[in-house]
C-alpha cells in the first residue's frame, strides 16, 4: 500500500490526493485565461488593429512561442529561489494584469509581454506539482496527468464560449476582461487549497521536512535527459502543426467554411472548442485502450506514443486537402472536413501531451524537475514559433499545397522517430527501468 499513498495530508478523493483537484481547477482557469485570449488574438490583430495576415500570423507565433519559452526561466526561478507555489501565485497575478492591459489597443505589446511572463511562471510549476503528490513508483501518476489534462481542456472549452463570444459580438475588450477574471478565479482556488499540496523543494529546505536530493548527476540521469532531448525535437514539429488551429485554420473557418448549422451561423471563434470537447470525449476510451494493450504486453512506450502522435498529426492535415478542393469548386467548404481533421488531431494530442508531462516528472532529477519541465515547454515554444513561421506561407502558396506541406513534415518526422525507436531502446536498455519504459 505504501506506493499508492499520497505524500500530502488530507486523504484521497476518488482514488487520488485532494491536491490533484486543486491543481485541476487552478490550471483549468489559467488555461481559460490563456485560450480565451488566444482564440481572439488573430481576429483582434486583423480586424481591430488592421494588421496584415502575415504580420498577424508572425506575431501570433512570437507570442505563443514566448509563452512556452518563458517557463524555462520560471522553472529555474522555482528550483533555485522562490519555489513552485510562489511562482504559481505571482504568475497568475501577472497574467490577470496582462489581460486587463490588453483592453487598451495602445498597450497591445506590453499586454502580450505580461501574459508571456505570467505563463512562464505559472505553467511549469503547476504541472510539476501534480507529480509531487505521488510517491516514487506510484502507478496512479500517469492517470493523474490524464485527469489534470482534462482540466486544461475544460478551461479551453469554456474560453471560446465566453471570451470568444464576448469579444466577437460585443467588443474585443470584453473578451480580454473575461479572460482576466478567469485566471483570478483560479488564483482563489489555488490559495484556498494550499494545505492539500506537497511542499516544494524550497519549502523542504526551509522546513526541513524531507531531505532534498543533492547527489551529483549519474550516467542514468544523463541518459534520461538525452531521451527527453530527442522528444523535445519531436515537440517542435508537432506543436508547429497543432497551433495552426488558432492561426491558419482559424482563418480558414472564418473565411472559407460554411458555418451554417440548421439556419444558425456558428461564430468562427467557436471552432476553438472542437479540439477540447473532443479531448474530453476521447481521453477515457484511449486510456482504456492503452490498459487493454498493456495486459497483452502491446502498449506502446511513451516515446513510441509520441511518434504515433506526430504521424497522426500529419494525417489530420491530409483531410484539409478535400476541404480546399471543395472550396475551389464551389466557393465554400463543409465544416465536416475541419471536424474530421480536428478529431484526428485530438487523438494525436492525447498520444503526446499528457504522456510528455508525465514522462518529464518520471525522468527528471528531483532537484531539477521544474527546470526540466521548463525545457519541455521551451520545445513547445519552438513549435509555437514554427507555427507562426508556417503561417506566413498561408497566403503565398495554394492552400492545398500549404496544408499538404504540413502533413508531409509531420508524417516524415513521426515515421523517423518510430524507425529509431528500437535502436534507442537498445542504447538505454542497460539503464533504469523507467528509462526503458519510456
Amino acid at each position: 500500500m505504501d506506493d499508492t499513498q499520497s505524500v500530502v495530508p488530507g486523504g484521497d478523493l476518488w482514488g487520488h490526493p485532494k491536491g490533484l483537484y486543486i491543481l485541476f481547477f487552478s490550471e483549468m482557469w489559467e488555461r481559460f485565461c490563456y485560450y480565451g485570449m488566444r482564440c481572439i488574438l488573430v481576429y483582434y490583430m486583423m480586424k481591430e488593429l488592421l494588421f496584415a495576415q502575415d504580420k498577424a500570423s508572425h506575431i501570433y507565433g512570437l507570442y505563443t512561442s514566448a509563452s512556452f519559452f518563458m517557463p524555462l526561466f520560471g522553472g529555474m526561478i522555482a528550483d533555485k529561489f522562490l519555489g513552485q507555489r510562489k511562482c504559481v501565485l505571482i504568475g497568475a497575478i501577472i497574467m490577470a494584469i496582462g489581460e486587463f492591459v490588453l483592453v487598451s489597443p495602445s498597450l497591445f505589446y506590453p499586454g502580450l509581454t505580461l501574459m508571456a511572463l505570467g505563463v512562464g511562471l505559472f505553467k511549469p510549476n503547476v504541472s510539476t506539482q501534480v507529480g509531487t503528490l505521488y510517491k516514487h513508483g506510484d502507478h496512479r501518476r500517469d492517470r493523474a496527468f490524464n485527469i489534470f489534462y482534462m482540466g486544461i481542456n475544460v478551461g479551453a472549452i469554456l474560453s471560446p464560449f465566453i471570451c470568444g463570444t464576448l469579444g466577437e459580438l460585443y467588443g474585443w475588450k470584453y473578451g480580454f476582461m473575461s479572460a482576466g477574471i478567469g485566471v483570478l478565479l483560479g488564483l482563489i482556488v489555488y490559495i484556498w487549497g494550499q494545505k492539500y499540496l506537497a511542499p516544494d523543494l524550497i519549502m523542504q529546505k526551509t522546513q526541513k521536512k524531507e531531505p532534498v536530493e543533492s547527489r551529483p548527476m549519474t550516467k542514468d540521469d544523463w541518459v534520461k535527459l538525452l531521451m527527453l532531448a530527442i522528444v523535445c525535437v519531436l515537440n517542435i514539429v508537432f506543436w508547429g502543426a497543432y497551433e495552426q488551429q488558432g492561426n491558419t485554420q482559424a482563418l480558414w473557418v472564418d473565411s472559407n467554411t460554411n458555418r451554417m448549422i440548421l439556419g444558425w451561423e456558428m461564430p468562427a471563434t467557436w471552432y476553438q472548442n472542437f479540439n477540447p470537447i473532443m479531448l474530453l470525449l476521447i481521453i477515457p476510451p484511449i486510456t482504456w485502450f492503452w490498459g487493454k494493450l498493456d495486459k497483452i504486453g502491446r502498449e506502446p512506450s511513451s516515446i513510441g506514443k509520441m511518434g504515433i502522435a506526430c504521424f497522426l498529426m500529419g494525417v489530420s492535415f491530409l483531410f484539409m486537402l478535400p476541404a480546399v478542393w471543395e472550396f475551389n469548386r464551389t466557393g465554400t467548404s463543409s465544416l465536416m472536413w475541419l471536424t474530421i481533421s480536428t478529431l484526428i488531431l485530438s487523438i494525436a494530442e492525447v498520444y503526446l501531451s499528457p504522456v510528455g508531462l508525465s514522462l518529464v516528472t518520471k525522468l527528471a532529477p528531483p532537484k531539477l524537475i521544474s527546470s526540466i519541465m521548463g525545457i519541455w515547454f521551451v520545445a513547445v515554444a519552438g513549435g509555437e514559433y514554427f507555427a507562426g513561421f508556417l503561417g506566413t506561407f498561408y497566403e503565398k502558396m495554394p492552400k492545398d499545397h500549404f496544408f499538404g506541406m504540413i502533413a508531409l513534415i509531420c508524417i516524415v518526422t513521426g515515421s523517423l522517430l518510430l524507425i529509431i525507436l528500437k535502436p534507442l531502446k537498445r542504447i538505454v536498455g542497460h539503464g533504469h527501468a523507467e528509462t526503458v519504459d519510456a
